[in-house]
């Protein structure tokens, strides 16, 4: 008689919940939390130990870099210290946030601060082995890898022109890739949308797309009227086959039910691509916005290289050339600081704008 009381308890829960979730009373993360179980003591005794583990973590990283003898000479030894306590006051503070706002009964930070602990605390580990393979022991010979105090060091020093080749990188690469996503969402939409512009473009998608944007580069440097424009081209170029595909195929996709509909209620051609068509393929076409960046961060670091006498992947070349490796590094750590931002930001807008498509309930 009991058991069939909790069963009933239960459904009338879970109807009660599907309830205010269809009136718009409930978030996605309201949702979470009531069917969430309740964790066990030994549960939330664990989770509270995963949560300091990055700060055991970042103690071992200070302690390491002070107490082990260093192997080579480290000019200014507080730059790479004061990184780390930085890091760890950091975490600390977000990490008491989310303690202090989960006892208030409100979870989504202290839910984040958990999931991420593990890796905040293998990154301090790693900070840890870098230290100890190059600066303490020489593993990783000096000066070809430097250790982090060295490489902040000359990049505070060198700020300057580091940070005009950031501004050089980030022009070419926002002109390029603005301009190969804009002719891309032009031709994709167009060739997903018409048959008959698809049959006269096709055939330059197929024949262009085998070809990696790379092999552009030495032909383009040879008959560009200047490197600046051949670079802009090269990554436009990538961009603009990664958009047209993805654009043209989520709009190939779209269920042809949606179009007879909408012409039923007497939708113009106008109306059918930019209410029906476009709408429903945005998914496909943020996903070849993302793949379109990635194909110019890595089309500009060549264009660099090869020719383009500005920006951070020529500095790695000039740093290089001079054996100033803690400044090749240092540009290194910057376009890996710049590219990972630029993701973030897209992911991040991808995620708004297809907010519906994970299901949030408002």
């Amino acid at each position: 008689m009991n058991d069939s009381r909790s069963i009933q308890d239960v459904v009338n829960k879970s109807k009660s919940i599907d309830q205010l979730a269809q009136e718009g009373k409930l978030t996605r993360q309201e949702l979470l939390e009531l069917e969430e179980k309740e964790k066990t003591p030994l549960q939330k005794f664990l989770d509270y130990v995963i949560i300091a583990l990055p700060l055991i973590c970042g103690l071992v990283s200070v302690l390491e870099y002070q107490l082990i003898p260093d192997n080579s000479t480290n000019k200014n030894p507080n730059t790479y210290l004061c990184f780390l306590l930085i890091l760890i006051v950091i975490y600390a503070v977000r990490a008491a946030m989310g303690i202090f706002q989960y006892l208030k009964g409100d979870r989504p930070l202290f839910q984040k601060v958990r999931y991420k602990a593990p890796l905040y605390s293998a990154l301090f580990l790693l900070l840890a082995a870098y230290d100890y393979l190059t600066l303490k022991t020489g593993i990783l010979t000096q000066p070809f890898v430097p250790c982090l105090n060295s490489i902040m060091n000359i990049a505070w020093e060198d700020r300057n022109m580091l940070l005009v080749s950031t501004l050089h990188t980030l022009r070419l690469l926002f002109l390029g890739y603005f301009i190969g996503v804009a002719i891309g969402l032009v031709t994709g939409i167009a060739c997903g949308y018409s048959k008959r512009i698809r049959y006269w473009v096709d055939p330059i998608i197929k024949f262009l797309g085998p070809i990696p944007t790379s092999t552009w580069i030495p032909i383009i440097m040879v008959v560009a009227t200047s490197l600046f424009g051949g670079a802009i081209f090269i990554i436009a170029l990538g961009s603009w086959f990664a958009v047209t595909v993805a654009s043209m195929t989520g709009i190939s996709n779209v269920d042809k039910d949606y179009f007879e509909a909408a012409r039923t209620l007497g939708a113009s051609e106008r109306q059918l691509v930019f209410k029906v068509a476009i709408p429903h393929a945005m998914p496909s076409i943020l996903q070849g916005m993302t793949q379109a960046m990635s194909t110019a961060c890595t089309a500009i670091m060549i264009a660099e290289m090869m020719g383009v006498k500005a920006g951070l992947g020529w500095y790695m070349t000039w740093a290089k050339s001079w054996a100033s490796y803690d400044k090749m590094f240092a540009a290194l750590f910057v376009i890996c600081f710049i590219f990972t931002v630029v993701t973030k930001t897209l992911n991040l807008i991808k995620k708004r704008v297809l907010r519906w498509q994970i299901g949030v309930v408002k």
